[in-house]
Order: C-alpha cells, then structure tokens, then sequence
C-alpha cells in the first residue's frame, strides 16, 4: 500500500484529513452574519424610505403648480384634487406610495398633504408631509407615525432636506 508521504504525521500515525467545515465554525459563521443582517437591514430600508419620499416631493410639486395655475383663474384656490384637475382638464399625478389631498384651501392659502401607504407605510420617521402656501410664503412640515404636525409647519428639515 502507497502512502503518499505528505499524509503521514512525524510519529507515522494515519493523519486526520480535514475537508470543509466544523459544526462550530459553520455556527459562528450563522451568528456573524445574523448580527450583521440585524444591524445592515434598518439602514437599508432607510434608505429605501428616504429614496422613495422623492415620490412624495414631486407629486406634491405638481399639485402646488397646478394650485398656482388653477388660482390664476379663479377667485380661490381648489379646495379637492378632483376640482382641481377636472378644471385644468389633466390627470392628477399618481402615486402608488402616498395619498395625496387638499386638507385647507381658500383664497389666500392652501395646504397639499401627502400621507404613506402601501410599502411606504413603514416610514415611521416621515408617515405625513404637507406644503402650507399662505400669501406666497411656502412653509413645509412633517410628522412621524405617532407624532402630529406642528402649526405653524416649522420642520424643513426631517423630511424636507435636499441631501
């Protein structure tokens, strides 16, 4: 019987080839990468939020536009989207991440609101963001899930930012 020389230990006992993984390491290797999924997964969805919330600003953009063009003919503002786009003869903008309304409106001023649903539902940090118009001054607010919206709208910031 050939022995290939390499396999044999100094005292000439059979040698403990060693192929593939323990028990053990394979569980240590289970653990890292579960706590670095559990750490690695909110920030991912963060993001994903956050990415997602450009829906909100653009939508939200184009209803204050189309507020402006339907104000420039009529003695108040569009006080529901429906009355607001079947008078500029268009298409509301969609979004299947946000309601958007017109909770406040009359001839001086108007708030557009964008509230999460579907898979943005998740977005505690950023559940509600409104636009407030009053006499030309644009104000913009947000409130998390279980927060209300601060009036005057005062935070820019939260979910506003242009980062």
């Amino acid at each position: 019987m050939n022995r290939d020389p390499r396999d044999q230990t100094p005292s000439g006992a059979t040698p403990r080839r060693t192929r593939g993984f323990t028990l053990i390491e394979l569980m240590i290797a289970v653990v890292v990468l579960g706590i670095l999924s559990a750490l690695a997964y909110p920030s991912f969805m963060d993001a994903i939020y956050k990415g997602r919330r450009s829906e909100a600003f653009a939508a939200l953009t184009s209803v204050q536009l189309a507020q402006e063009r339907y104000r420039a003919n009529s003695a108040s503002y569009a006080t529901s989207l429906a009355v607001l786009y079947a008078a500029l003869q268009t298409t509301a903008p969609g979004s299947s991440n946000y309601n958007l309304s017109i909770p406040a409106a009359d001839a001086n001023s108007y708030t557009l609101r964008a509230v999460a649903n579907g898979a943005q539902h998740g977005d505690s940090r950023c559940r509600t963001m409104d636009i407030q118009v009053t006499g030309g001054t644009v104000n913009y607010g947000s409130a998390c899930a279980t927060c209300t919206m601060a009036s005057p709208l005062t935070d820019p910031n939260r979910c506003w930012s242009r980062q």
